[in-house]
This record gives C-alpha cells, structure tokens and sequence, in this order.
C-alpha cells in the first residue's frame, strides 16, 4: 500500500498544496505547530474518517473557511485507486474511485495504516484501560464481530453491576445473580480467547522490532495478565469454567462495592524489557521503544491478514532516542512506505533512501 500524492485545501494550519511521498520513508520536520501532525492526520483519515488525536471535524477547517477537502492517490489491491474526503457545513462526503458512499467506514476496505503519537507513550505509562483499548482495538481491525462481542460483554456487566448495587438492599435478589455470572462467563471466555490468540502472534514480531531498534541490546516481553488465573494455553470451555469460578468467589467482594471486581474489563498487559518493567524502571526511551515495537508488530499482522502492507505514521518518534535507534527506524523498516515527523533539521541527514519535507507555517515544500 503506497500514497502517490496527497492533497489539502483547507486543512487545518497546511496552506493549500499537494506532495508526492516516496514509497520508502518520508522523513516531514520543522518547528512544532507548524503543520508536522496535521499532515500524518490528513492521511490517516483515509484509515477511515477519524482523527487520531480524537478531534472533530469542525475543528480541521482552516480558519475563517467552511469546508476542508482532502485528495488522496494511492496504489492498493494491485491497483492504482484514489479518495476523497470533504467535510463541507457539517456534512461529510466520501468519494472513492469517483463513486460517492454513504459512510467513511468504507474506506477501511482500501486504505490502512497504523499510527504512532506522542500519546501512545500511555499504553506502558498508564493505568490498564489504556492497554486494553490499544488490544482490542488491534484485534477488532483483524475480527469484525469482536466489537459486538465487547458491546454485549459490557452489556452484561453494567447489568450485573446494577444488580450487585440492589442486592445491598433487597437479598432476596442473589438468587438471580447466577443467571448474568453464566452469561458473563460465556462472552468473557470469547474475548480472553481472542485476545490470548493476538498476543500470540503480536509478541514475535514485537521481539524481533525491539531487537532490531536497540542493536540487539534488549529483550522485550510482553505478558497478558489476566485477572481469574486464565492461561493462553487454555480452550474456550476451561476459560469459561474459570471465570464461572472466578465471579463465585468474588461475590462477597462484589456485593461490598457494587462492581464486578474480577473478569476481561480488569485484565492487564505487562511489559518487560530485559525482565525489568518497563513501566517502572524503563528510561524514556526505552518505553518509548517498546510502544514503537508493538506498532510495528501490528503493521505486520496486518499484513499477514491483508497480504499488504499498511502505511507507517510515525510523530514525533526520534525524540529521545539515541542515533542507532532512529538509524533503524529511518533506515531498517524495509517494504513499508513510513511518514517520520520531527523537529531536528540532523535527523534528515541520517536518511539514505526516501524523501524529506519541511514545513513551516503550513507551507509543505520538499
């Protein structure tokens, strides 16, 4: 998957141009608030309409205008294919290969990318929610029916919450708490076993990116947590059979607070550089590294999945990385075309093949 031009008008601070990428690696720096991200957004967008940095359309237009537009040509599925996005007095328009459609969703059919910011540095700095969004959210690219599976598991654990919270006051209502544990215990048992299946095939190529970042200095381990004991190894039956254990023993605790305590929603993600924690005692590059190696691994899956491969944003990543790390990710990220925002004027020197952008006050020039 290659972008061949990318068009802008009205788009955010970027003065109105277009810019031909190279197939390899895009290296696109300048001061910051120039334009850097607004350019790695625009192509995003053709992932499927949504800003990464969870923005609104309304909020892309470039001042004192109505409308943004967003052209995009591409090569994808074998062929030469092109898009276009416009968002035009709070109605969006969808137009690919010269037919219109009816919902952005359809643009994921044609176009995919995989994208690291700044923000992802949460996926090992913060609390578990973050993880498990970042995991569900990769296995829902590869699994459709996975979002409907979550949908209906946090279904069933508001209802069950709901009725923990009235069994505080009326007891007679435990008998009936058995009916939401079997149920929960059924889609939970999905969502563990879907989830133990990605992280099977994400932490191979998650090892062999960190190897390659840090020289072959550093090991990354990356563990699924689970809250009721579950293994990998496990098949669908035996998760079930220890979640159904699991919310029994946990109800004298789950009566008290009025919440399920134990189940997929308090799993967690562990990650180990060396056997270390990388949450505690990883340096800001090493986290960072870990993150960049985990986005890495998805573009791969999707590979594997799609057999091609998806487009590489990567902004701001060269902050705080030593040269042999940002050689690497300049360098050594072979058979994908990658987009590098950053703020050093140096890191253009050390690109041997692709192309360098830069920007300033919106103004993209090569």
């Amino acid at each position: 998957m290659i972008v061949n031009e990318l068009r802008f008008e009205n788009y955010r601070n970027l003065t109105d141009n277009s810019i031909a990428p190279s197939d390899k690696v895009n290296v696109i720096y300048g001061e910051n608030a120039n334009g850097k991200t607004n350019l790695l957004e625009a192509v995003w967008l053709f992932c499927g309409g949504h800003s990464f940095r969870g923005s609104k359309e309304n909020e892309m237009i470039k001042f004192d205008n109505n409308f943004f537009k967003l052209y995009m040509k591409f090569f994808s599925g074998g062929r030469d294919q092109d898009a276009e996005i416009i968002y035009d007095k709070g109605k969006k328009l969808i137009r690919i290969n010269g037919v219109d459609k009816t919902s952005s969703s359809y643009l994921t059919e044609v176009f995919s990318a995989v994208v690291f910011s700044p923000e992802h540095l949460s996926l090992i700095k913060r609390g578990p929610n973050i993880r498990r969004k970042f995991l569900d959210a990769a296995i829902c690219q590869h699994r459709i029916r996975f979002a409907s599976t979550l949908s209906r598991y946090n279904q069933i654990i508001n209802q069950r919450n709901a009725l923990l919270k009235d069994i505080y006051k009326h007891k007679e209502l435990k008998d009936t708490l058995s009916i939401w544990d079997d149920s929960l215990a059924a889609v939970g048992a999905q969502i563990l076993k879907e989830r133990f299946d990605y992280m099977k095939k994400l932490k191979e190529p998650a090892q062999k990116y960190h190897k390659g970042i840090s020289c072959d200095k550093e090991e990354l381990d990356i563990q699924y947590i689970s809250s009721v004991g579950a293994d990998e190894n496990d098949d669908i039956s035996e998760l079930r059979d220890k979640l159904s254990k699991a919310f029994i023993k946990s109800r004298h605790e789950d009566y008290h607070t009025g919440n399920t305590s134990v189940g997929p929603h308090r799993d967690d993600l562990d990650f180990k550089i060396n056997g270390i924690s990388a949450r505690r005692f990883g340096s800001q590059g090493q986290q960072r590294s870990a993150v960049l190696s985990l986005k890495l691994s998805e573009a791969e899956l999707l590979y594997q999945k799609n057999d091609e491969r998806p487009v590489i944003l990567l902004d701001d990543v060269l902050s705080e990385l030593d040269n042999s790390r940002q050689d690497f990710l300049l360098n050594k990220v072979e058979d994908y075309q990658v987009f590098v925002t950053c703020c050093e004027e140096s890191n253009k020197e050390q690109l041997k093949k692709g192309k360098v952008f830069y920007i300033e006050n919106g103004v993209v020039r090569e």
